[in-house]
């Protein structure tokens, strides 16, 4: 696809997306009002309405094209697209509001506002799927492809190679490859990049040397792209990685090169804290005269406080208060150190089978782990999530003897977890991190709910008391 072409495609999206804007305002005001309220607003208008509705496709496209939303997509995932089209119907909404008094259109209500972003949200993204579906079958007839360059004819340099080549609806078309190292399809040495690319139809060029061994080279090649205006994109595997994910940010404006270990920070994680404080409220609201009958029993059976107050390892081994329904007698945390002698766990963990301190009705809630519903609060204060490595205490965090145990606290530790549904009394403290480790490697919001779902039947089991 030439440059005219390209341009031409990208004054079509915007004339799309404002033609797509002006149907759902059309649709959000029939569902606010009726169909006879849109003729009153067109045939009523005056012409500072117009005026008004001229500037607001002005500032709709300006808009548009500055959240970045016509720059090429070819590597973008779905996620990016939902992510741009949030983004920009935002905008739309938020230059729309911002309008409505200046130009005193009193149809437009907050409800309307709302009914507005969200048929504009859902609009924008599915016209951003359409797209990517004709511009794949484009690819796919060899049409709008990007001709690169590949530099290097290492086991990297074959790994791209071979991934264009398995993967047509990319768009790419490989140019070939430039290295000092005679290979098929090597079309120059190192020394001859300028003038490779300033005779040659070269759209981007795909750096897969080894950083290490050609940091001074690689420098001079991305400063000569640089110079003849070709996109560059490096091969981001510069490190051995076993576990961390890279992911390329930009940390204001120096771009950085982020290692994760855990899950990244994303619109994931904020559904999993919109989760845990729904789930959380909505339990504390429909336990609460269960919460409040076992308190009275707590205070009638045995002497002491109602509440167990212990001091946790938490995210990123941060210190947090837990509470739970006591338990135990009253002075059970100094009683501990005389028990050591009869641990039955592995590993740094404390437990007896018969713990000579847990109460009678102790004993009932921690079978049916009714203890554990004051950590609710915990998710409420963001300590806890409803869905997480248990939180450890102190003494067993500072008894660990492998670095490598430390990995379970990337993320933030859950009232329960695969240990509770997969029969905990059973399990080793090896195979209890292991499988800490597998959730923190295999999170998602689906294992979260299928962990949620699967955890009552364990309680009610007696296997998954916490």
């Amino acid at each position: 696809m030439t440059s005219s072409q390209r341009s031409s495609l990208m004054v079509a999206l915007k004339w799309i997306d404002l033609i797509a804007l002006i149907l759902i305002l059309a649709a959000a005001w029939s569902l606010e009002s009726n169909l006879w309220r849109i003729k009153e607003v067109v045939f009523g208008a005056q012409p500072s309405d117009v005026i008004f509705f001229g500037l607001l496709l002005l500032s709709w496209n300006i808009g548009l094209s500055s959240l970045w939303l016509y720059r090429s997509k070819r590597l973008a995932s779905w996620r990016i697209e939902l992510s741009d089209a949030v983004k920009a119907a935002s905008l739309c909404t938020l230059v729309l509001a911002a309008l409505v008094p200046v130009a005193q259109w009193s149809s437009i209500s907050r409800r309307w506002l709302f009914i507005f972003w969200a048929l504009a949200t859902t609009g924008l993204f599915i016209l951003r799927l359409l797209k990517r579906v004709v511009l794949r079958q484009f690819r796919l007839r060899g049409r709008n492809l990007r001709r690169v360059v590949i530099v290097g004819t290492g086991a990297r340099a074959q790994q791209m190679a071979d991934l264009l080549t398995r993967h047509p609806e990319l768009g790419y078309q490989l140019a070939g490859f430039i290295d000092n190292v005679k290979e098929p399809g090597l079309i120059g040495p190192l020394e001859q990049m300028a003038e490779i690319l300033a005779t040659n139809v070269i759209d981007e060029m795909i750096v897969a040397l080894p950083i290490k061994t050609f940091y001074q080279e690689i420098s001079n090649i991305i400063r000569i792209a640089e110079d003849q205006g070709v996109t560059v994109r490096v091969h981001s595997e510069l490190f051995d990685l076993r576990l961390a994910r890279a992911v390329a940010e930009q940390l204001e404006e120096i771009p950085v090169l982020s290692l994760y270990t855990g899950p990244p920070v994303n619109w994931r994680l904020t559904i999993k804290r919109l989760i845990d404080l729904v789930g959380a409220t909505a339990l504390l609201i429909l336990l609460a005269p269960l919460m409040v009958v076992i308190a009275l029993l707590i205070k009638l059976t045995s002497p002491g406080p109602i509440f167990f107050i212990q001091e946790r390892i938490g995210y990123n081994k941060r210190r947090f208060l837990m509470f739970k329904f006591r338990t135990m007698v009253a002075d059970a945390e100094q009683r501990q150190a005389e028990l050591e002698q009869f641990n039955e766990a592995q590993g740094p963990v404390f437990k007896i089978k018969h713990d000579p301190r847990i109460t009678r009705f102790g004993a009932f809630l921690r079978k049916t782990s009714l203890d554990e519903l004051p950590q609710l609060f915990n998710v409420l204060l963001g300590d806890l999530s409803l869905v997480g490595p248990r939180p450890l205490p102190v003494r067993d965090f500072e008894r660990f003897n492998e670095f490598w145990f430390n990995r379970r606290f990337s993320v933030k530790p859950g009232i329960t977890c695969i240990w509770q549904i997969s029969g905990r009394s059973q399990t080793t403290f090896d195979e209890w991190i292991q499988q800490d480790l597998a959730y923190i490697d295999n999170w998602s919001l689906a294992l979260d709910l299928k962990i949620l779902f699967k955890t009552l039947p364990a309680v009610l089991r007696g296997t998954g008391a916490m």
